[in-house]
């Protein structure tokens, strides 16, 4: 008899609010990245209010959500796994699957300037350069070149699925003290580092507060999920006021500034954002759990990974009359961006990820 493939136990309870919510975040880091240096929203970003030019530019706050979401799904997906050697095999090459395929076609798509960079010969070291990128090394160095930049936090994620295992063990979520020592030490984790002497530019160390806060709150969400609690449904009365007090944490700067970061600072924020769309209930959760916002949802990885490759292509054939015509040149090119990146997912990211899982699957009967 075949045994079942290990597959996340979210897609048999999937939290449609929260695949919905990844796409708003996807697309605030794109805008952070139209709106860069020579970039075709430049000179708008600069005539708004101060307030929304910060917020506007604040997208590469989003990561720390996504990191976030990441510990969150994880716990509710692998939260009951025994980690023996099949179902490690398995849970590697599912998590392979799920970030590798959409990650290689960016690097196939800007490959023609990665050879042109790669070709110049005061181009030094090259080998290090190509090791980085296709091993996903980024987040682990000083500088790097830019040819697909959101890809650091990719060395985030593997870093957090090879810890998920030891940390799934060490705080089980049927656990009464999950939760408060995953936020402990979470809370401690930025100063620990600090005193250790950890190289800043070390993102996956200094992001794994917010993965641990995911796991907190995926803890918290199932024990309040089967006792049948009143949040159940309720989840507004923390999303909400997290939306708020993160949107005057970004557009206002200044209120944290000298005593820590804005990535420190929405922590909080992300937790109850986290927890309170898991829940449920509300205007917006029922818009992000609609089919159109899941669709979108469910290709945000591919818009996230694919966004700026495609942004090389896009300024070369357009780029001037982009920063001419800047209203019209986006709109089309968030277009393009978000057809491609549900047809990847569609037609490459999907299928990969089910023939990768499957294929391993077979051969750990």
């Amino acid at each position: 008899m075949k045994r079942p493939t290990l597959r996340p136990a979210a897609d048999r309870r999937q939290l449609p609010a929260l695949t919905g919510v990844r796409f708003l975040l996807a697309i605030w880091v794109v805008f952070h990245h139209l709106t860069g240096h020579h970039m075709m929203l430049e000179g708008w970003a600069q005539s708004p209010p101060g307030w929304l030019h910060e917020i506007v530019r604040g997208g590469y706050l989003a990561v720390g959500t996504f990191f976030l979401l990441s510990g969150f799904v994880l716990t509710r997906s692998y939260g009951e796994t025994t980690w023996s050697r099949r179902n490690l095999i398995r849970y590697g090459a599912g998590r392979l699957a799920r970030v590798y395929p959409a990650y290689l076609l960016s690097l196939l798509i800007v490959s023609p300037f990665m050879y042109g960079f790669l070709a110049n010969p005061a181009t030094t070291p090259k080998l290090p350069v190509m090791t980085s990128y296709v091993f996903v090394l980024q987040g682990w160095e000083r500088a790097v070149v830019h040819w697909n930049t959101p890809a650091w936090s990719l060395s985030c994620e593997f870093f957090f699925y090879l810890c998920f295992p030891l940390l799934a063990f060490c705080l089980h979520r049927r656990s009464g003290t999950t939760g408060a020592a995953a936020v402990a030490v979470a809370i401690a984790l930025p100063a620990v580092l600090g005193w250790l002497g950890a190289p800043t530019y070390w993102k996956p160390f200094s992001h794994l507060a917010d993965f641990l806060l995911g796991i907190a709150a995926a803890g918290i969400f199932e024990r309040v999920s089967e006792r049948g609690s009143r949040w159940t449904r309720r989840g507004w009365w923390l999303y909400v006021p997290a939306v708020v007090a993160g949107a005057c944490v970004v557009a206002l700067p200044s209120l944290t500034a000298g005593w820590t970061t804005l990535t420190i600072a929405l922590r909080p924020m992300n937790f109850a954002l986290v927890l309170g769309l898991g829940l449920g209930g509300g205007l917006p959760a029922r818009v992000l759990s609609t089919r159109l916002a899941k669709l979108l949802g469910d290709s945000s990885y591919s818009l996230y990974i694919l966004h700026v490759p495609l942004l090389w292509w896009f300024s070369r054939f357009w780029g001037r009359a982009a920063v001419a015509m800047p209203a019209v040149y986006t709109a089309a090119y968030l277009i393009l961006v978000v057809a491609a990146s549900a047809a990847v997912f569609q037609f490459v990211e999907g299928p990969a990820n089910r023939w990768i899982r499957d294929w391993v699957s077979a051969r750990t009967q």
